[in-house]
């Protein structure tokens, strides 16, 4: 996998370095840190890129939110890592996602309209995050995730987890669906 080099990233949340990196596939891919990684229990954060709901703040999801609390959280802590995969609507892509959010409108879930898409509920992979937490000689993480499925695919791929911190969100009108479908239905951690 390439990398760029280290750059500093100062953010509305705090200074952090950056280093972006390139995958088989072409697909890039940014870690945000700061502090200490060698070294166990490392806060860290996988996160799919959600156009929608980090850069337009979309009140449709909980990934923006997700997304500011996890920064806010290494940058209270002194130390960790954000990887910031490019895997869009759990892996269909952007314009698939938009797709989907038409269905739901429509009345189906989020896994009902993935799959009418014909897609599984979830096709993301984290060897990707795996290997660039093992880049930045993480030893084990602090895992800020609902997901289970990222705990999973982690220590799949080598990672040692030794523990797990929810990142909840308050629901809202907009979102209070897709958020008890991810309970129910993708055995989110809610």
């Amino acid at each position: 996998m390439e990398s760029s080099e280290e750059a500093l990233l100062p953010t509305s949340h705090g200074n952090f370095n950056a280093r972006s990196f390139r995958d088989a596939d072409g697909r890039e891919h940014l870690a945000v840190y700061k502090g200490d990684l060698k070294r166990e229990n490392v806060p860290v954060r996988v996160h799919s890129k959600c156009t929608t709901g980090d850069t337009f703040h979309s009140l449709r999801c909980d990934c923006g939110e997700q997304l500011a609390r996890a920064l806010e959280h290494i940058e209270k802590e002194g130390f960790g890592v954000l990887v910031y995969l490019d895997q869009e609507g759990r892996g269909i892509g952007l314009l698939n996602k938009v797709n989907a959010y038409r269905l739901q409108e429509n009345g189906s879930d989020t896994v009902e309209a993935n799959e009418e898409l014909g897609f599984p509920s979830d096709m993301r992979d984290y060897r990707v995050a795996a290997d660039i937490l093992k880049s930045l000689g993480v030893v084990s993480v602090l895992l800020m995730t609902n997901n289970p499925g990222k705990i999973k695919g982690l220590v799949e791929h080598g990672v040692t987890v030794s523990d797990r911190m929810p990142l909840k969100v308050e629901p809202n009108d907009f979102n209070r669906k897709y958020l008890d479908t991810k309970k129910l239905r993708m055995d989110q951690l809610l």
